[in-house]
């Protein structure tokens, strides 16, 4: 194991914790608003690259130009599942949090069997596309320029995000409703309008994620399950509703994950991550970053 090898995957591992830091922020964002954990997320993604796909078969339309549409309309997606679904579950007068649960749980049930169902279990690629198969050099360390775009996006958006929510009224309103959800409406805070934005703000992130994705995933109907899991811990590993501990985790994530796979097998990279994560459990069961 030389050098140049262990800084090959870190980076590579760097490049990836960043778009894992992308899928999960929208999670958090919904956790920390709502105190609901989307258990249909992975399928979100999944639909994201599907769309992305699609508007590349149907349209020619390459997923670098399309991420701003698939985040669009998954925006609208997280909206509408608030609005005709989650909506209805936060009305439970009883065991609420199972209701939340089993929810967003068969929400993801029924969004994979109609996937498999209108576009059947087969794999799915986008082979042709700007970036696709290339790959640049820094000081002998290459780099795939699909991952590196993905990143680079990723950057991007929690950026975006962050100004959002530290300087924009909208932005303002989501903290105020994220910290007594009851007292906002005596100042004329529409919380379900505030929850739906939520919903679609995070839904927006995950269909980013999911159309940089699709330049260089195999597209199928359970490809949201594994990216869900790891969106999951990273989540729990920064800090449950801490938006910037989920980033954060993502990076720890995606370099926790190189480095298992230097030492050990990398069918089992994933023992890496689910150590690391027991061990921030044992130790700050809160998460790094988090503050419930």
């Amino acid at each position: 194991m030389t050098t140049a090898t262990i800084i090959q995957s870190l980076a590579s591992g760097l490049l990836m914790g960043l778009l894992y830091g992308l899928v999960a922020v929208g999670l958090a964002l919904i956790f920390g608003l709502m105190d609901v954990t989307n258990f249909a997320h992975g399928e979100f993604l999944m639909l994201a690259m599907y769309i992305s796909f699609f508007l590349f078969a149907f349209f020619a339309i390459d997923p670098l130009l399309s991420a701003p549409l698939v985040g669009a309309a998954m925006f609208v997606f997280g909206a509408v599942a608030y609005l005709f679904v989650i909506r209805f579950a936060m009305r439970a007068k009883a065991n609420i949090g199972m209701v939340q649960i089993f929810t967003t749980f068969g929400l993801a049930i029924l969004m994979r069997g109609l996937a498999q169902y209108f576009f059947t279990p087969d794999y799915r690629s986008i082979n042709v596309s700007w970036l696709g198969g290339k790959t640049i050099s820094f000081g002998g360390i290459f780099l795939p320029v699909p991952q590196l775009v993905g990143a680079l996006v990723s950057l991007a958006a929690f950026g975006a995000l962050y100004f959002f929510i530290k300087k924009t009224d909208f932005g303002r309103a989501l903290e105020a409703t994220r910290e007594d959800a009851g007292a906002v409406a005596l100042v004329g805070i529409d919380k379900n309008r505030v929850f739906a934005l939520g919903w679609g703000l995070g839904s927006a992130l995950v269909g980013l994620a999911g159309a940089v994705m699709a330049m260089f995933f195999y597209i199928y109907p359970d490809v949201g399950a594994s990216f869900a899991l790891i969106a999951y811990v990273t989540v729990a590993l920064g800090g449950f509703g801490s938006v910037f501990g989920a980033f954060a985790g993502g990076i720890i994530v995606g370099l926790v994950e190189a480095t298992t796979a230097l030492i050990m097998p990398p069918s089992l990279k994933a023992v890496g991550i689910y150590a690391v994560y027991l061990l921030v459990v044992f130790i700050r069961p809160r998460g790094l970053f988090g503050s419930i």
